[in-house]
């Protein structure tokens, strides 16, 4: 006993992942076209978010000393904030200033080489320093010290939406 399927074709085209549409034909923009969408991408300097990152700690520390009256809360939230912006300071040299940059910046698959290897050197600094931060901070605080990691972490969200909110502006 054989069954019969109907199978409809709208339904086929769905499950093929296709809507019947053809597909556009990839076309690589010219030097010129290439140029015009360089310029209009908003700029982000590693240094100002490294910055600003270092402004939103040092206020998140001096706002932890004010509301807790406690040196080891501030203590906590100043290398809270320290642990990603000393790394991200590191990486941000490693990137633009260090001899490699500088070197391997002709070189596409280099260059992002030398990103996953700063990448790298940079979470093994942040795992470091908070593994060593009972032996660092006095009294260390974890929930201060979290407080400081994140929202200095947050910093590259809101600088991300700084910059799409100004190019949306401008453009």
């Amino acid at each position: 006993m054989s069954t019969m399927q109907h199978v409809d074709p709208e339904s086929q085209n769905q499950a093929d992942g296709s809507d019947g549409e053809q597909e556009n034909e990839f076309k690589p923009l010219t030097r010129e076209e290439a140029q015009q969408w360089r310029a209009s991408q908003p700029r982000i300097s590693l240094w100002r978010l490294v910055g600003v990152q270092l402004l939103v700690g040092l206020s998140s520390g001096a706002l932890a000393w004010l509301f807790t009256q406690s040196a080891s809360v501030a203590w906590s939230v100043l290398y809270g904030a320290a642990a990603v912006v000393l790394p991200s300071a590191l990486m941000a040299y490693g990137l633009t200033s260090s001899a490699l940059s500088r070197l391997l910046a002709g070189y596409a698959q280099a260059a992002f080489a030398g990103f996953l290897w700063w990448e790298g050197v940079k979470i093994l600094l942040v795992v470091a320093m908070l593994w060593s931060a009972p032996w660092i901070v006095p009294e260390l605080n974890w929930l201060g010290l979290l407080a400081g990691l994140v929202l200095v972490l947050k910093v590259y969200w809101f600088g991300f939406w700084i910059q799409t909110r100004r190019a949306n502006l401008n453009g």
